[in-house]
Protein backbone atom coordinates (compact mmCIF):
# COMPACT_ATOMS: atom_id res chain seq x y z
CA UNK A 1 0.00 0.00 0.00
CA UNK A 2 1.46 3.32 -1.03
CA UNK A 3 2.11 5.00 1.95
CA UNK A 4 0.55 8.89 1.05
CA UNK A 5 -2.69 6.06 0.92
CA UNK A 6 -1.87 4.31 4.39
CA UNK A 7 -2.21 8.50 5.65
CA UNK A 8 -4.94 8.91 3.72
CA UNK A 9 -6.24 6.30 5.87
CA UNK A 10 -5.35 7.75 9.42
CA UNK A 11 -6.39 11.16 8.48
CA UNK A 12 -10.19 9.56 8.17
CA UNK A 13 -9.86 7.28 11.53
CA UNK A 14 -8.84 11.23 13.28
CA UNK A 15 -11.84 12.64 11.23
CA UNK A 16 -13.87 10.29 12.49
CA UNK A 17 -12.58 10.49 15.95
CA UNK A 18 -13.09 14.11 16.23
CA UNK A 19 -16.30 13.51 15.01
CA UNK A 20 -17.96 12.87 18.73
CA UNK A 21 -16.72 16.52 19.42
CA UNK A 22 -17.99 17.78 16.56
CA UNK A 23 -21.45 16.37 17.08
CA UNK A 24 -21.88 17.20 21.08
CA UNK A 25 -20.35 20.69 20.24
CA UNK A 26 -23.36 21.30 17.67
CA UNK A 27 -25.95 19.35 19.68
CA UNK A 28 -25.01 21.75 22.77
CA UNK A 29 -26.08 25.04 20.43
CA UNK A 30 -28.85 23.86 19.00
CA UNK A 31 -31.78 21.54 19.19
CA UNK A 32 -30.18 18.21 17.86
CA UNK A 33 -32.53 16.99 15.04
CA UNK A 34 -32.11 20.65 13.52
CA UNK A 35 -28.14 20.00 13.68
CA UNK A 36 -28.75 16.32 11.45
CA UNK A 37 -31.07 18.33 9.10
CA UNK A 38 -28.39 21.31 8.91
CA UNK A 39 -25.32 18.68 7.84
CA UNK A 40 -27.77 17.37 5.68
CA UNK A 41 -28.31 20.75 3.46
CA UNK A 42 -24.29 20.70 3.33
CA UNK A 43 -24.01 17.50 1.87
CA UNK A 44 -26.74 17.71 -0.42
CA UNK A 45 -25.24 21.04 -1.38
CA UNK A 46 -22.26 19.16 -2.56
CA UNK A 47 -23.75 16.19 -4.07
CA UNK A 48 -26.94 17.75 -5.33
CA UNK A 49 -25.38 17.48 -8.97
CA UNK A 50 -24.32 13.88 -8.84
CA UNK A 51 -28.39 12.96 -8.17
CA UNK A 52 -30.14 10.47 -10.82
CA UNK A 53 -32.90 8.80 -11.00
CA UNK A 54 -31.49 5.22 -10.57
CA UNK A 55 -33.96 2.95 -12.52
CA UNK A 56 -35.77 0.21 -10.94
CA UNK A 57 -33.74 0.72 -7.45
CA UNK A 58 -35.24 4.30 -6.25
CA UNK A 59 -37.55 2.50 -3.64
CA UNK A 60 -35.00 0.89 -2.14
CA UNK A 61 -32.72 4.35 -2.57
CA UNK A 62 -34.88 6.00 -0.50
CA UNK A 63 -35.64 3.97 1.71
CA UNK A 64 -31.76 3.44 2.42
CA UNK A 65 -31.62 7.47 2.77
CA UNK A 66 -34.67 7.42 5.33
CA UNK A 67 -33.13 4.39 7.74
CA UNK A 68 -29.50 5.45 7.23
CA UNK A 69 -30.25 9.36 7.83
CA UNK A 70 -33.01 9.90 9.47
CA UNK A 71 -33.39 7.23 11.86
CA UNK A 72 -30.00 6.95 12.30
CA UNK A 73 -28.17 10.19 12.18
CA UNK A 74 -31.71 11.27 14.40
CA UNK A 75 -31.29 8.95 17.21
CA UNK A 76 -27.34 9.82 17.37
CA UNK A 77 -28.05 13.41 17.61
CA UNK A 78 -30.03 13.02 20.62
CA UNK A 79 -28.00 10.42 22.17
CA UNK A 80 -25.22 13.02 22.38
CA UNK A 81 -27.65 15.50 23.46
CA UNK A 82 -28.51 13.80 26.27
CA UNK A 83 -24.73 12.37 27.27
CA UNK A 84 -22.22 13.71 29.06
CA UNK A 85 -19.43 10.74 29.47
CA UNK A 86 -19.02 10.58 25.75
CA UNK A 87 -16.51 7.72 25.89
CA UNK A 88 -19.69 5.59 26.52
CA UNK A 89 -20.93 6.53 23.09
CA UNK A 90 -17.71 6.21 21.81
CA UNK A 91 -17.87 2.24 23.07
CA UNK A 92 -21.55 1.74 22.38
CA UNK A 93 -21.10 2.96 18.37
CA UNK A 94 -19.51 -0.16 17.71
CA UNK A 95 -22.51 -2.22 17.92
CA UNK A 96 -23.04 -1.69 14.62
CA UNK A 97 -20.27 -4.35 13.49
CA UNK A 98 -21.83 -6.94 15.59
CA UNK A 99 -25.20 -5.90 14.37
CA UNK A 100 -24.43 -6.07 10.83
CA UNK A 101 -23.41 -9.18 11.34
CA UNK A 102 -26.22 -10.43 12.97
CA UNK A 103 -28.99 -9.00 9.97
CA UNK A 104 -27.03 -10.54 7.83
CA UNK A 105 -27.29 -14.39 9.50
CA UNK A 106 -31.06 -12.85 10.13
CA UNK A 107 -32.04 -11.67 6.75
CA UNK A 108 -29.70 -12.71 3.72
CA UNK A 109 -28.73 -16.32 5.99
CA UNK A 110 -25.48 -15.63 5.94
CA UNK A 111 -23.31 -18.40 7.59
CA UNK A 112 -20.46 -18.07 9.85
CA UNK A 113 -17.74 -19.91 11.92
CA UNK A 114 -17.66 -19.64 15.68
CA UNK A 115 -14.97 -17.65 15.51
CA UNK A 116 -16.91 -14.36 13.89
CA UNK A 117 -19.77 -15.72 16.34
CA UNK A 118 -17.30 -15.25 19.32
CA UNK A 119 -17.19 -12.28 18.04
CA UNK A 120 -20.77 -11.21 18.32
CA UNK A 121 -20.90 -12.55 21.46
CA UNK A 122 -17.53 -10.41 22.80
CA UNK A 123 -19.03 -7.24 21.43
CA UNK A 124 -22.31 -7.38 22.90
CA UNK A 125 -21.09 -8.35 26.35
CA UNK A 126 -18.97 -5.12 26.59
CA UNK A 127 -21.89 -3.01 25.85
CA UNK A 128 -23.86 -4.58 28.61
CA UNK A 129 -20.93 -4.27 31.17
CA UNK A 130 -21.78 -0.45 30.37
CA UNK A 131 -25.27 -0.71 31.15
CA UNK A 132 -24.84 -1.86 34.24
CA UNK A 133 -22.16 0.15 35.39
CA UNK A 134 -23.33 1.96 38.23
CA UNK A 135 -20.94 5.00 37.81
CA UNK A 136 -22.20 5.86 34.06
CA UNK A 137 -25.75 5.18 34.88
CA UNK A 138 -27.39 8.25 34.19
CA UNK A 139 -25.79 7.84 30.68
CA UNK A 140 -27.89 4.62 30.36
CA UNK A 141 -30.86 6.40 28.02
CA UNK A 142 -27.73 7.93 25.67
CA UNK A 143 -26.44 4.19 25.54
CA UNK A 144 -29.42 2.72 24.42
CA UNK A 145 -30.22 5.29 22.07
CA UNK A 146 -26.62 4.96 20.41
CA UNK A 147 -27.46 1.39 20.08
CA UNK A 148 -30.81 2.03 18.19
CA UNK A 149 -28.28 4.34 15.81
CA UNK A 150 -26.52 1.38 15.53
CA UNK A 151 -29.24 -1.05 14.88
CA UNK A 152 -30.14 1.55 11.85
CA UNK A 153 -26.22 1.69 10.86
CA UNK A 154 -26.20 -1.62 10.39
CA UNK A 155 -29.29 -2.44 8.92
CA UNK A 156 -28.54 0.33 6.40
CA UNK A 157 -25.31 -1.71 5.70
CA UNK A 158 -27.42 -4.43 4.36
CA UNK A 159 -29.61 -2.16 1.99
CA UNK A 160 -26.17 -0.62 0.54
CA UNK A 161 -24.84 -4.32 -0.66
CA UNK A 162 -28.12 -4.03 -2.53
CA UNK A 163 -27.18 -0.73 -4.42
CA UNK A 164 -23.77 -2.00 -5.22
CA UNK A 165 -22.26 -0.11 -8.95
CA UNK A 166 -23.74 3.54 -7.39
CA UNK A 167 -21.81 6.19 -7.13
CA UNK A 168 -21.41 6.81 -3.42
CA UNK A 169 -22.03 10.86 -3.85
CA UNK A 170 -24.91 9.57 -5.98
CA UNK A 171 -26.43 7.26 -2.72
CA UNK A 172 -25.11 10.30 -0.68
CA UNK A 173 -27.24 13.11 -2.19
CA UNK A 174 -30.53 10.86 -2.38
CA UNK A 175 -29.55 10.40 1.25
CA UNK A 176 -29.99 14.27 1.66
CA UNK A 177 -32.58 14.66 -0.52
CA UNK A 178 -34.86 12.15 1.67
CA UNK A 179 -33.71 13.46 5.19
CA UNK A 180 -33.36 17.44 5.08
CA UNK A 181 -37.03 18.00 4.93
CA UNK A 182 -38.27 15.28 7.15
CA UNK A 183 -35.86 16.52 9.85
CA UNK A 184 -36.88 20.02 9.11
CA UNK A 185 -40.79 18.94 9.45
CA UNK A 186 -40.45 16.68 12.68
CA UNK A 187 -37.94 19.72 14.27
CA UNK A 188 -40.46 22.34 13.84
CA UNK A 189 -42.66 20.09 15.85
CA UNK A 190 -40.48 18.23 18.42
CA UNK A 191 -38.20 21.66 18.56
CA UNK A 192 -40.22 24.79 18.62
CA UNK A 193 -38.17 27.68 18.53
CA UNK A 194 -35.09 26.03 17.40
CA UNK A 195 -35.22 27.53 13.76
CA UNK A 196 -35.67 30.92 15.16
CA UNK A 197 -32.83 30.35 17.83
CA UNK A 198 -30.11 30.06 14.91
CA UNK A 199 -29.23 33.59 14.67
CA UNK A 200 -28.41 33.17 18.59
CA UNK A 201 -26.03 30.14 17.42
CA UNK A 202 -21.97 31.19 17.38
CA UNK A 203 -20.54 30.56 14.54
CA UNK A 204 -18.20 27.95 15.48
CA UNK A 205 -21.22 25.81 15.85
CA UNK A 206 -21.81 25.59 12.59
CA UNK A 207 -17.85 25.42 11.58
CA UNK A 208 -18.60 21.98 13.35
CA UNK A 209 -21.87 21.23 11.86
CA UNK A 210 -19.85 21.67 8.14
CA UNK A 211 -17.14 19.45 9.65
CA UNK A 212 -19.31 16.58 9.85
CA UNK A 213 -20.96 16.74 6.59
CA UNK A 214 -18.01 17.06 4.89
CA UNK A 215 -14.86 15.86 7.35
CA UNK A 216 -16.51 12.45 8.53
CA UNK A 217 -19.28 11.72 5.85
CA UNK A 218 -17.94 13.18 2.25
CA UNK A 219 -14.38 12.67 2.65
CA UNK A 220 -14.24 9.82 5.34
CA UNK A 221 -16.86 7.38 4.17
CA UNK A 222 -16.23 8.82 0.20
CA UNK A 223 -12.88 8.59 0.82
CA UNK A 224 -13.33 4.69 2.26
CA UNK A 225 -15.31 3.76 -0.61
CA UNK A 226 -12.63 5.07 -2.91
CA UNK A 227 -9.57 3.17 -1.42
CA UNK A 228 -11.45 -0.35 -1.05
CA UNK A 229 -11.91 -0.13 -4.67
CA UNK A 230 -8.38 0.06 -4.77
CA UNK A 231 -6.60 -2.39 -2.26
CA UNK A 232 -8.13 -5.71 -0.66
CA UNK A 233 -10.15 -5.52 2.55
CA UNK A 234 -7.76 -7.07 4.15
CA UNK A 235 -5.10 -3.98 3.31
CA UNK A 236 -7.88 -1.29 4.54
CA UNK A 237 -9.99 -2.44 6.91
CA UNK A 238 -7.49 -3.21 9.92
CA UNK A 239 -6.41 0.22 9.51
CA UNK A 240 -9.91 1.67 10.56
CA UNK A 241 -9.65 -0.09 14.03
CA UNK A 242 -7.86 2.35 15.92
CA UNK A 243 -10.67 4.49 15.29
CA UNK A 244 -13.06 4.17 18.36
CA UNK A 245 -9.64 4.27 20.72
CA UNK A 246 -8.50 7.69 19.22
CA UNK A 247 -12.25 8.87 19.77
CA UNK A 248 -11.80 7.85 23.54
CA UNK A 249 -8.37 9.91 23.66
CA UNK A 250 -10.56 12.59 22.17
CA UNK A 251 -13.22 12.29 24.58
CA UNK A 252 -10.98 12.56 27.50
CA UNK A 253 -8.32 15.02 26.22
CA UNK A 254 -11.17 17.81 25.52
CA UNK A 255 -13.97 17.31 28.15
CA UNK A 256 -11.63 15.26 30.78
CA UNK A 257 -14.82 12.77 31.22
CA UNK A 258 -13.39 9.73 33.26
CA UNK A 259 -13.18 6.41 32.12
CA UNK A 260 -14.27 3.67 34.97
CA UNK A 261 -13.10 0.28 35.74
CA UNK A 262 -16.04 -1.33 34.14
CA UNK A 263 -16.17 1.18 31.45
CA UNK A 264 -12.46 0.20 30.28
CA UNK A 265 -12.83 -3.28 31.23
CA UNK A 266 -16.40 -2.96 28.65
CA UNK A 267 -14.35 -1.19 25.87
CA UNK A 268 -11.40 -3.65 25.88
CA UNK A 269 -14.10 -6.50 25.57
CA UNK A 270 -16.41 -5.19 22.91
CA UNK A 271 -12.96 -3.83 20.77
CA UNK A 272 -11.63 -7.57 20.80
CA UNK A 273 -15.12 -8.25 19.24
CA UNK A 274 -14.93 -5.82 16.90
CA UNK A 275 -11.87 -6.93 15.89
CA UNK A 276 -12.58 -10.21 15.67
CA UNK A 277 -15.43 -9.85 13.29
CA UNK A 278 -13.98 -7.09 11.49
CA UNK A 279 -10.67 -8.94 10.45
CA UNK A 280 -12.43 -12.55 9.88
CA UNK A 281 -15.34 -11.20 7.83
CA UNK A 282 -12.31 -9.54 5.74
CA UNK A 283 -10.67 -12.48 5.38
CA UNK A 284 -14.10 -14.19 4.04
CA UNK A 285 -14.73 -11.71 1.90
CA UNK A 286 -11.13 -12.07 -0.17
CA UNK A 287 -11.42 -15.49 -0.02
CA UNK A 288 -15.00 -15.30 -2.36
CA UNK A 289 -12.86 -12.63 -4.41
CA UNK A 290 -10.35 -15.21 -4.71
Amino acid sequence: MRPHHIAFVLLIDMLWAFNIVAIKESVAAMPPLLAVALRYGVILAVCAVHIRIIPGRMLLVLATGLVTGVLQFGLGAYSYHVTNNLSALAIAGQLGVPLSLLFAILIDGERIAWKRSAGIILAIAGVVLLLVDPRIVDERFGILLTAGASACWAAGNLLFRRLSGIPVLTLYGWQALVSLPLLLLISWFIEPGGMAGLSSVPLSSFVWVVYSAVGASLIGHAGMSWLVQRYPVTVITPLTLPTPLLAVAVVVMVYGTPITPMMLAGGVITLIGVAIITLRTAHKRVDKEA
